[in-house]
């Protein structure tokens, strides 16, 4: 088969949305914690797309432009029509963290597009763009502008302009274009606009406000990718207009029937997440049945002494559950903190956390929670790739990790964002069966 798609995801959470959204939908594909060898790809025999799951969303301009190239450099070779920048639906981002501009200005430098797209909606996530604006689904189940949606109060990204164009502009000198909804009604009328904003503009936004729009969008996208690579800094929104358009090309399979996941015994969540979302989704589980360990992040980032034995007493305190077959929730906070944002060095302690609960416990099945720290704390398992198992919810799928070391291990794997989910997704991912 041939490979359609590569991708590089700015945080762990986003790249399993990514994972999700092509297996589900029958395209073969996994996601490598680095860039993958060959002897990595030779395990994943006729895979059509693949990602490298990345941390770039918490990084410095700086970092990326010290890091990024090589990521696209190993990416290249492969000359898949189309390889994608993914970053969050709710485009948070700044000059001096997680600047998707800087990225753009590297993603050019090392694929040389004719333009780059940008498609931030992704209806499948209630994520959507309108003359330009973000709109996005809140806790409360209603939609709002970006600027009065939790995400404006992100601690270290808050969303605070709404306007697409006018965000990206503070960290990319690119001119900035759009494609508005106005002519997304037929693919005649999109190419036609695409052509003129791409005329002026090196960068082209579109406008995502349903389905059929972004279907629209991608059957014009790979079109243009199979006469010139194409380069996309975009939401997991262009996967699934892109899967639309592979489908209506026959170049990929029917997707696959939906299997129930069997019973978690016992689940393990562990949270590194201020989101309202995440916090209402731990006082759920916490009022139906689940354990709950809090985790005090000033103890566990001290000094070495001192982290190592709180460490050991948390491990001690959750075995103690996990033994007992009890799913038990280890946390950091319920909503927002007011501790300084520390996600790398945070996501490192909870990684290293994980490790001795999965050493000392039974458990096969975990969910970590919050973008940053999920990111860094996924990468301390030793694992080296992973692979779409079950959807449970839009965004945070059932994956299955394949260690590095060892084919004897066994571990099921969600990376759940912090906006991500209904209340009683832990009750769902501890699956019923």
């Amino acid at each position: 088969m041939p490979l359609l798609y590569t991708y590089y995801g700015d945080d762990f959470t986003g790249s399993t949305d990514v994972l999700e959204q092509l297996a589900s939908n029958g395209v073969s594909a996994a996601l490598f914690l680095g860039p993958p060898s060959a002897n990595q790809l030779e395990r994943f025999p006729g895979i059509q797309a693949f990602g490298i799951a990345g941390d770039s969303r918490s990084r410095s301009p700086e970092w990326m432009s010290a890091n990024l190239p090589a990521i696209f450099s190993a990416l290249s070779p492969f000359h898949a029509p189309i390889t994608h920048y993914k970053v969050c639906s709710t485009f948070d981002s700044s000059p001096q963290h997680g600047s998707i501009g800087r990225a753009i200005e590297l993603g050019i430098a090392a694929f040389d597009p004719a333009f780059v797209p940008v498609v931030v909606g992704a209806p499948h996530l209630r994520r959507f763009v309108f003359e330009g604006e973000l709109f996005a689904a809140a806790p409360d189940g209603n939609i709002h502008r970006i600027d009065r949606h939790p995400m404006s109060h992100h601690p270290v990204t808050p969303m605070t302009e709404p306007n697409l164009c006018h965000h990206l502009a503070r960290q990319t000198s690119l001119p900035i274009g759009l494609v508005a909804h106005a002519h997304l009604d037929s693919l005649a009328s999109a190419t036609s606009e695409l052509e003129a904003q791409n005329a002026a503009h090196r960068i082209v936004f579109f406008d995502t406000v349903d389905p059929a729009s972004l279907n629209v969008i991608g059957e014009i996208l790979w079109q243009r990718a199979l006469r010139r690579q194409l380069f996309s800094a975009s939401s997991s929104g262009l996967t699934s207009a892109l899967i639309t358009a592979w489908r209506g090309s026959n170049l990929i399979p029917d997707p696959p029937m939906p299997q129930p996941i069997a019973r978690a015994n016992p689940l393990l969540i562990v949270s590194g997440s201020c989101s309202p979302t995440t916090a209402q989704q731990i006082r759920w589980a916490l009022g139906h049945g689940f354990h709950g360990v809090p985790i005090d992040p000033s103890l566990l980032l001290s000094a070495a002494e001192t982290s190592i034995a709180y460490r050991d007493q948390l491990i001690a305190s959750a075995g103690i559950h996990l033994r007992r077959g009890e799913d038990t929730i280890l946390y950091t906070a319920l909503g927002a903190s007011t501790s300084p944002a520390a996600g790398e060095s945070l996501g490192i302690a909870l990684g290293q956390l994980l490790n001795g609960l999965l050493a000392q416990t039974p458990v096969t099945r975990v969910i970590l929670c919050g973008g940053d720290t999920s990111s860094h704390a996924v990468q301390q398992l030793g694992i080296s790739a992973l692979t779409w198992k079950a959807s449970l919810q839009p965004g945070a799928p059932l994956c299955h990790a394949h260690y590095a070391d060892s084919a004897a291990r066994y571990l099921e794997l969600t990376l759940k964002g912090g906006q991500i989910g209904t209340e009683d997704f832990f009750h769902i991912a501890r699956g019923s069966c």
